[in-house]
């Protein structure tokens, strides 16, 4: 596997992280409504918006590259 099919895998694991997250954390929001639970879910949400953005940047970047 190369450097940049393992970054591909890491990124797309990453945001399925983050938005998991913020999903969780806004759940939990919903019941208890504290603060701190929207918070990290609203930043999660957009940690996760930001690596989306990265993965593209980075595709474009190295679109000359093989996955190989």
């Amino acid at each position: 596997m190369s450097l940049k099919a393992f970054h591909i895998l890491f990124i797309t694991a990453s945001v399925t992280l983050a938005f998991w997250f913020g999903w969780y954390e806004l759940d939990r929001y919903a019941s208890t409504k504290a603060a701190a639970d929207m918070w990290f879910g609203v930043g999660s949400c957009v940690t996760g918006a930001g690596l989306i953005a990265y993965g593209i940047y980075f595709l474009k970047k190295l679109k000359n590259i093989s996955y190989l």
